[in-house]
């Protein structure tokens, strides 16, 4: 039985036998193709009364070129410049990409969170994504929708430019780690509730008490964290500023001495 594509040939034989009111059964016996083809080509392309040779050819050929055209998924560029290896950025991309998948997250998700993340600017907008991703804009809206959902991405707009950027921060996977405290804390809820009705003596009473005890303890540690995570912040602003302004008073001594200097020669 012969394969792949229909010929021309072939499509002025259905258009032929169509005519004459063979079935789908039929037309597949006499072309030796399975009557599912027949149908489905004589389906896309107007129906039985509407099928037409020449229009369903130029049809099959317009769907060849566009499949040519679509270029194969790659990964995302890399930021130009800082003296990184390409090769090197692209291979840890990857891998980083494969490391949140298996965590869970949806597969272009990661992908879009991968790119922003390995991102100088830690922005870019739909159009560079689409760019950088190589696949199409429905699919990066699909991700960044998800992602700001989740608060793991947020939405801005640069003064005078039109497009929106989609931008990450230093504070991410802070943010990931509220929404999972907050999280523990309905499961705990649910829990406590669950240990009340079943009944705490009873063997899936007890399972619930466990959970709440269990969630309690890891909300804890991770409140815990999330704040020494704050004031560890604070103090590297803290130590940044102080450098600013310590480089500040050591411009305005250099332009006070010479400014004494050029007194003195006067």
């Amino acid at each position: 039985m012969p394969g792949g594509r229909l010929t021309g040939e072939e499509r002025l034989h259905i258009a032929t036998w169509l005519a004459e009111g063979l079935g789908y059964a039929e037309i597949g016996r006499r072309l030796r193709r399975p009557a599912s083809t027949v149908m489905r080509e004589v389906t896309r392309n107007g129906g039985p009364e509407g099928y037409g040779a020449d229009r369903a050819q130029e049809a099959a050929r317009h769907r060849a070129r566009r499949r040519k055209e679509v270029r194969p998924a790659a990964p995302p560029v890399p930021d130009p410049g800082h003296g990184r290896d390409p090769g090197a950025v692209r291979e840890f991309t990857e891998s980083f990409t494969g490391l949140l998948a298996g965590q869970g997250l949806p597969p272009m998700v990661s992908r879009v969170l991968a790119c922003l993340y390995t991102t100088d600017s830690g922005a870019l907008t739909a159009s560079e994504l689409v760019e950088r991703l190589r696949v199409s804009p429905a699919s990066v809206s699909h991700a960044v929708a998800w992602l700001e959902g989740q608060g793991m991405l947020r939405r801005e707009r640069t003064p005078g430019a039109r497009r929106e950027r989609y931008a990450i921060d230093d504070e991410l996977w802070l943010r990931s780690l509220l929404a999972a405290a907050q999280m523990n804390d309905v499961l705990v809820a649910a829990s406590q509730r669950g240990a009340e009705v079943l009944g705490a003596s009873t063997p899936a009473g007890a399972r619930f008490e466990s959970s709440v005890e269990l969630l309690t303890l890891v909300n804890e540690s991770l409140r815990g964290v999330m704040e020494q995570w704050r004031l560890r912040l604070a103090e590297r602003a803290a130590d940044t500023d102080a450098d600013a302004a310590t480089g500040t008073d050591a411009a305005t001594t250099d332009t006070d001495v010479d400014a004494d200097t050029d007194a003195d020669t006067v």
